[in-house]
């Protein structure tokens, strides 16, 4: 395993387990993180500091998550990551989704790099 792949590893594992402080253990200070669903950008955030306020409010959203690599390739400064991906809400959503309801998807994560450190996070569903 590269270490690059260590660090995405260690990414997903403290995601699925709610530790903020352990995702962002690889990032750089001015992390871009962007989340695009369908196609569309619904959330950019620029900086540590907005993507641990962001990361600590979703924990609030979900009982239970977990994100499973299904393949990851990668070159100098990009690695693309296929995940499978569950969670159970812990809130009723505005869309109608309920509390206790469970979720399934196919995503991917797109990790850029700058040496050894994560400066920008592409997250799409």
């Amino acid at each position: 395993m590269t270490k690059r792949e260590k660090i995405i590893q260690n990414y997903i594992e403290a995601y699925n387990q709610f530790d903020t402080d352990k995702m962002i253990a690889d990032f750089d200070e001015s992390i871009v993180f962007e989340n695009i669903q369908n196609g569309e950008t619904n959330l950019t955030l620029n900086g540590i500091k907005e993507f641990t306020a962001q990361a600590e409010k979703a924990k609030e959203y979900f009982s239970e998550r977990k994100q499973t690599i299904t393949s990851l390739r990668q070159d100098e400064i990009t690695a693309i990551v296929d995940i499978d991906y569950y969670a159970v809400l812990a809130i009723d959503f505005p869309n109608g989704l309920k509390a206790g309801q469970g979720l399934n998807m196919k995503g991917k994560s797109i990790f850029q790099f700058l040496d050894d450190k994560i400066i920008k996070l592409t997250d799409m569903s």
